[in-house]
């Protein structure tokens, strides 16, 4: 008798422990309350041997293992469901090192802005002499065209090609021009004045056409360089009013941010599934303390009532 009492005892801290450790993992109020009575059970039969031992045994495998059961179902299934968030957010992870092993920084696009600018003023400069002395020779400097084909997909604004065709209207009786260059007549006045100095303001893409916009030091103007058409024209920047210009971030690192703020929301999502118990079976388990914590409970231990056989049906669904 007295070795079958200690058995079943045995057998109940075990079953305890199962309990304790699935109330780590939920940490969850009314699975912790459900850890708690049943160690109160336990210490009711372990501290008063004349009660039947045989009940608290009952009272597991009637309640407890079936409680667990169900607890590790939803544990498994929670589980899954964030192997699959993690297994997003590691392949978002191998793409963010994916862009960031190909995207130019912005510190290489500032420092690269100011040799584009150095080259343009150079070429313009050249220019001037050229269409002074009525020489027909190219005067731009050598790649010239780097620039904006190494930056451009990143850094350049998008605009629509209606707006391109505004921006490079213009008169032909406003402008110099000879077989390598086209550029507006008082805008070459304008820099001659300024000794060429101008300074990198931003891109405009549409499509694969490229546009360079640049301020000219010192004086409140712009100018275009359409470096397909080698052609300089004045440029009012309130044409550009629907251009978000402060947006100094490259394309790719908008993407590699929002990628980032993603993998955020994922992992949160992730640490909220890992422990969420859904609202029907929180009901269910929350009527199982309630059943437990009757103080009129044990002596009812030997009828198998509706409350269990509704515990092993949960078992059967296919919701988890």
């Amino acid at each position: 008798m007295e070795e079958n009492r200690a058995v079943i005892l045995s057998e109940s801290n075990r079953t305890i422990s199962k309990l304790q450790l699935l109330s780590v993992f939920f940490e969850d109020e009314i699975v912790y309350k459900i850890f708690l009575r049943t160690q109160v059970i336990h210490k009711l039969f372990e501290n008063n041997p004349d009660l039947d031992v045989n009940k608290l045994e009952l009272f597991h495998v009637q309640y407890s293992l079936t409680i667990i059961e169900l607890l590790r179902k939803i544990k498994s299934a929670n589980e899954r469901n964030v192997l699959i968030l993690h297994d997003e957010i590691q392949l978002n992870r191998d793409l963010i090192d994916k862009l960031n092993s190909n995207v130019f920084t912005e510190q290489s696009y500032n420092l690269e802005k100011q040799r584009q600018a150095l080259k343009v003023n150079q070429s313009l400069r050249r220019l001037f002499q050229l269409l002074s002395e009525e020489k027909d020779e190219s005067p731009f400097s050598k790649n010239i065209n780097a620039f904006s084909a190494r930056f451009a997909a990143d850094f350049f604004y998008d605009i629509p090609f209606d707006l391109v065709e505004k921006l490079t209207d213009y008169n032909p009786a406003e402008v110099y021009r000879n077989a390598y260059a086209t550029i507006h007549r008082k805008l070459m006045g304008i820099l001659n004045k300024v000794d060429f100095k101008s300074e990198f303001y931003c891109g405009l893409t549409a499509g694969s056409l490229i546009l360079e916009v640049y301020h000219i030091v010192g004086v409140d103007r712009y100018f275009l360089f359409v470096p397909s058409r080698n052609l300089f024209l004045f440029l009012e920047l309130a044409e550009l009013s629907g251009i978000d210009l402060h947006n100094n971030i490259s394309k790719k690192a908008r993407i590699i941010q929002e990628i980032a703020d993603k993998n955020d929301q994922l992992q949160s999502t992730a640490s909220v599934i890992k422990t969420q118990i859904p609202p029907d079976i929180r009901k269910l388990i929350s009527d199982y303390h309630n059943k437990i914590d009757d103080v009129n409970f044990l002596q009812n231990l030997s009828d198998v009532d509706i409350e269990a056989n509704i515990l092993k049906a949960m078992l059967n669904t296919d919701s988890l």
